[in-house]
């Protein structure tokens, strides 16, 4: 059997360290190991690796779709490994070429059977893969104007109306108007979100909204 050629981009030292201990286990060739895709691909050779290993969320704030379309760029397939708990994230992932999801709840061993498929040329179609592309088909945009989702932003990282309408220099009926606008919208494609928590899940699917940040 060819031995597989891989790398990963994780900003977690744990997750490269135990990826690297599956490595030497499976006998896949790790030629890289960084934090951003900048470093890994500055060491590597154009078409080096054959799979990538990727995070979703990187420390450095860079756009998922950006880091896998700069790898596919470089010649290499990518694999993404992450909790996956953005869908919106896991679907720009997808849309630009990533060959896999694996979260990172399954076992180790499940990515490395992935890694291997995908060295393969076979693109994995799983259940993360599946729910991000059929949210497409039903996944509606709310069509917020610029202040409500100002409005929304504000109010759901954690605001009171008050402190919200007091940041974008509003009166706090105004602010209050924007909620209800925004709550109505979101029901109306079938999306509700009658309470402060719930409109906090919508902005973070939307993206509106880095749950990292929270």
């Amino acid at each position: 059997m060819t031995e597989i050629s891989v790398a990963i981009i994780d900003d977690h030292d744990a997750i490269r360290f135990g990826f690297k201990g599956f490595c030497a286990e499976r006998g896949f060739n790790l030629v890289g190991s960084e934090a951003s895709v900048s470093d890994l691909l500055a060491n590597l050779k154009p078409g080096e690796p054959q799979v990538v290993v990727l995070d979703l969320s990187l420390a450095d704030g860079s756009q998922v779709e950006n880091n896998v379309q700069s790898i596919r760029n470089h010649g290499s397939q990518v694999v993404v490994f992450s909790i996956a708990d953005k869908r919106n994230q896991v679907r720009d992932a997808i849309k630009a070429g990533a060959a896999a999801v694996v979260t990172k709840a399954q076992p180790m061993s499940e990515l490395f059977d992935v890694l291997q498929l995908v060295a393969d040329g076979v693109y994995v179609n799983n259940v993360h893969t599946t729910a991000a592309i059929d949210s497409d088909l039903d996944f509606k945009e709310a069509k917020l104007s610029p202040r409500e989702r100002e409005v929304l932003t504000l109010y759901a990282s954690g605001l009171a109306l008050k402190q919200v309408a007091y940041t974008l220099n509003i009166k706090l009926n105004t602010a209050k108007e924007h909620i209800d606008r925004v709550r109505t919208k979101y029901a109306d494609i079938g999306r509700p979100a009658s309470t402060k928590t719930e409109l906090l899940l919508v902005a973070l699917e939307d993206g509106l909204i880095d749950g990292g940040s929270l």
